[in-house]
């Protein structure tokens, strides 16, 4: 265990993937609640839903139909949040215009993909198994291997996997109209988490920039490579599997961690073992102990509190147009952000002093990887059925 002081003491932690800091109040735990809590989920949708803009065979808000898909199916969203083509906008910068200073903006362009997990209109990551998840694993690896730089490191990784995966047609997108930065792979699961629609699936953005999150961890990552000549999350890795303290479960692929730094309570990291630097990097043999390691993580949350629990998770790894270093600084790894506290009713907000000093945690990542590792066997819901 850490030193056991930090059990009872309020402290600091240090996150080396974005160089912030965040404060633990592991005593706050003890605090009684009579604050805001939220409706416990309930499971009680149809496997088919005709008013569902997502089901097979059903129309969208824009009046395109769906195909009557079986598993995955992806298309450009109907309200993407960036559009590939739009007005040109390029202001100049000058250090004698207060105004141009600190009044600035940038143009964003790109594409944005919805790609369902499953026809079932009434299943989650958690209800499927690794070998129905391994088909939205081959989506995600298509989808980035075909919108790849011509010239990036990975190319050759990229042709292999359009050639040994599986086409989909209905889990094919078209590449976009000129080159993209960086594609951001995220689901948020339930409403709590924004989600406007149940049925199971994510998001894919693709934009002409590189986004605050992943541009942090690049340069971070970046940094500690050129300082030690060794990657982080290796480093990380090793660190974890030796201790044990915050390792939730792994495979002979993947470990999944309660991070160190972790802000969410149960916020977990899903890290390749070895140096994956994307999607594309993965053998079918991998693939599917990624889809197992999802499937982990996502039933875990759902037994811990016996609920659909609430989360949004998303993909870091190389970008799509970047250097020979940094596709080599990249690693392949998946953030889990889930916002329930204390119990299904009981989430942890971000206000006050997090919004105006640093993020701030209760439980410690070390009790709640105990808590997630005894969560593992029989997804709950299967034994009320």
């Amino acid at each position: 265990m850490p030193d056991e002081v930090l059990n009872d003491i309020s402290h600091r932690r240090y996150n080396p993937l974005t160089g912030s800091w965040l404060l633990v109040s592991p005593h706050r735990t003890k605090r009684p609640w009579q604050g805001a809590q939220e409706s416990p989920s309930k499971s009680t949708l149809p496997e088919y839903d005709s008013k569902c803009y997502l089901c097979p065979g059903n129309k969208r808000a824009q009046g395109d139909s769906n195909p009557d898909y079986k598993n995955t199916f992806a298309f450009v969203n109907d309200y993407s949040a960036v559009k590939e083509e739009q007005q040109d906008y390029h202001p100049e910068t000058n250090k004698n215009d207060v105004a141009s200073l600190l009044l600035q903006a940038r143009p964003v362009t790109g594409r944005c993909y919805v790609l369902t997990f499953s026809a079932k209109h009434d299943t989650t990551l958690a209800d499927m198994t690794p070998e129905e998840i391994l088909p939205v694993i081959n989506t995600w690896t298509r989808i980035y291997a075909s919108h790849l730089s011509p010239s990036h490191p990975l190319k050759d990784h990229a042709k292999q996997a359009l050639t040994t995966i599986p086409q989909n047609p209905d889990g094919e997108v078209s590449p976009p109209t000129h080159q993209l930065k960086n594609m951001q792979i995220f689901e948020n699961k339930g409403a709590a988490m924004g989600c406007s629609n149940p049925h199971p699936h994510c998001q894919i953005w693709t934009t002409s920039t590189l986004p605050e999150e992943p541009g942090k961890e690049l340069v971070n990552m970046g940094k500690y490579k050129s300082d030690t000549g060794r990657h982080l999350l290796d480093d990380y890795v090793k660190l974890e599997l030796e201790k044990k303290e915050r390792v939730v479960w792994q495979n002979e692929s993947f470990v999944v961690v309660c991070p160190w730094w972790a802000l969410w309570p149960f916020e977990v990291l899903i890290i390749s073992k070895r140096h994956v630097r994307a999607l594309v990097d993965l053998d079918e043999k991998e693939r599917l102990e990624f889809a197992e390691a999802v499937q982990e993580v996502a039933r875990r949350y759902d037994n811990l509190f016996e609920t659909n629990f609430p989360y949004s998770s998303g993909i870091h790894q190389a970008p799509l147009d970047c250097t020979e270093e940094e596709a080599e600084t990249s690693w392949l790894h998946m953030h889990f952000y889930p916002p329930l506290l204390r119990s299904a009713t009981v989430k942890k907000f971000l206000v006050g002093y997090e919004l105006m000093a640093e993020p701030q945690r209760d439980i410690t990542p070390e009790q709640a990887a105990a808590k997630l590792r005894d969560c593992g066997g029989k997804l709950y819901r299967k034994s009320l059925q």
